[in-house]
C-alpha cells in the first residue's frame, strides 16, 4: 500500500506575478501577468539520486509514481512503498520514492544518469534500448462513444485552473467512458503531465483498463510508450501524433487519436475502440 500522507512542507506556488508590457494594435499598457513556474524536481530511490527533471511544482507524488510505472522501474504499484515530496532547506524540491529491493537492484544496473527536461523525452538514456522499450502490447480495454470523448474534450478546459492562469501548461485528463473525466493534472511538461495523472489513477486505487487517456499535447512516441506500459489502451491527443508513434500504437494495440476536439478526430490506430451511437 503506498504512503499518500500530505507533503509535510508546503509545496511552492505553480505561478507567479510579473509586470509585463503588453502591445496591442499599437497601443502599450504595462500591466501585472501570471507566468507557469518551472523547478528542478530531483526523484530519489531508496535513498539512491535518481534524476532531476523540471516539472510544474504540483502533484509532486503522482508525478513520482506515475514516472516509475510509466519508465518501467518497476511492474506494479505493489513493487512501490512509499511516496514523500519535500522542499529541502536549500529550497529545491525532491520526491523519495520506495520500491521494493530486487526493483532497486535492477534500476541500479542500468546505470542511467538522466537530467530531464520539460520538453525531451530521451534526456539521459543511455542506449537506444534504454530510450526505445516495447512495452508489453494491450488487448480489451474501454469502447468510447464519440460524443462520450467529445464531452470529455469539452469539459477538459475548465478542469485547467493552472493553464486558464497562465496559457502554458499541459493537461493529461483520465477519463471513464460512462462518467467523463475523473482526474486532470497539469505540468509545463507533457510527459510530466502525463506522469501525473498516471500516479493519480494509481494512488486512487483506478484501473487503467476501465478508462483512458486526452492529453492537450502533440502525441509523441513516448506519450504511446507510457500509456502502454501501465496498460491503457486509448490516448486521444489534441494535436497530432508524430509517425513513430503511431507505429507503435499499432505494434502495441493503442488505439490512437489525434486532432481531438469538441466536433471532430481523426483515429491513427486501433479504430474499433470508438463506437458512433448517433448518426446526426
Amino acid at each position: 500500500m503506498l504512503d499518500i500522507s500530505p507533503s509535510p512542507s508546503p509545496t511552492p506556488a505553480t505561478s507567479c506575478a510579473v509586470t509585463v508590457h503588453r502591445w496591442r494594435d499599437g497601443d502599450v499598457e504595462h500591466v501585472v501577468d501570471q507566468v507557469a513556474e518551472e523547478l528542478p524536481v530531483a526523484l530519489v530511490f531508496n535513498g539512491v539520486p535518481h534524476v532531476v527533471m523540471l516539472a510544474t511544482p504540483a502533484n509532486l507524488e503522482d508525478l513520482a509514481v506515475g514516472f516509475t510505472l510509466s519508465e518501467s522501474i518497476v511492474d506494479s504499484p505493489k513493487e512501490i512503498v512509499s511516496v514523500d515530496a519535500s522542499t529541502r532547506e536549500d529550497g529545491t524540491l525532491e520526491v523519495r520514492i520506495g520500491i521494493t529491493a530486487s526493483k532497486l537492484s535492477e534500476l541500479l544496473r542500468r546505470q542511467r544518469n538522466m537530467t530531464g527536461r520539460t520538453g525531451c523525452g530521451l534526456c539521459g538514456a543511455q542506449t537506444i534500448e534504454d530510450a526505445i522499450r516495447q512495452p508489453v502490447p494491450v488487448q480489451g480495454g474501454v469502447t468510447v462513444d464519440v460524443k462520450s470523448l467529445h464531452a470529455a474534450l469539452r469539459e477538459l478546459h475548465g478542469h485547467q485552473a493552472i493553464n486558464s492562469r497562465t496559457g502554458s501548461v499541459h493537461a493529461a485528463a483520465w477519463v471513464m467512458p460512462d462518467s467523463g473525466i475523473r482526474l486532470v493534472r497539469e505540468d509545463v511538461g507533457r510527459h510530466n503531465a502525463l506522469d501525473k495523472v498516471i500516479g493519480a489513477v494509481v494512488r486512487a486505487g483506478g484501473d487503467f483498463k476501465y478508462g483512458y487517456f486526452v492529453v492537450t499535447s502533440r502525441a509523441s512516441y513516448e506519450m504511446v510508450q507510457k500509456a502502454v506500459t501501465v496498460g491503457g489502451t486509448l490516448l486521444a491527443a489534441v494535436s497530432a501524433p508524430t509517425a513513430f508513434a503511431i507505429r507503435m500504437a499499432e505494434t502495441a494495440g493503442l488505439t490512437l487519436i489525434g486532432f481531438a476536439r469538441e466536433h471532430q478526430h481523426v483515429i491513427y490506430a486501433h479504430p474499433s475502440r470508438l463506437i458512433c451511437t448517433s448518426t446526426t
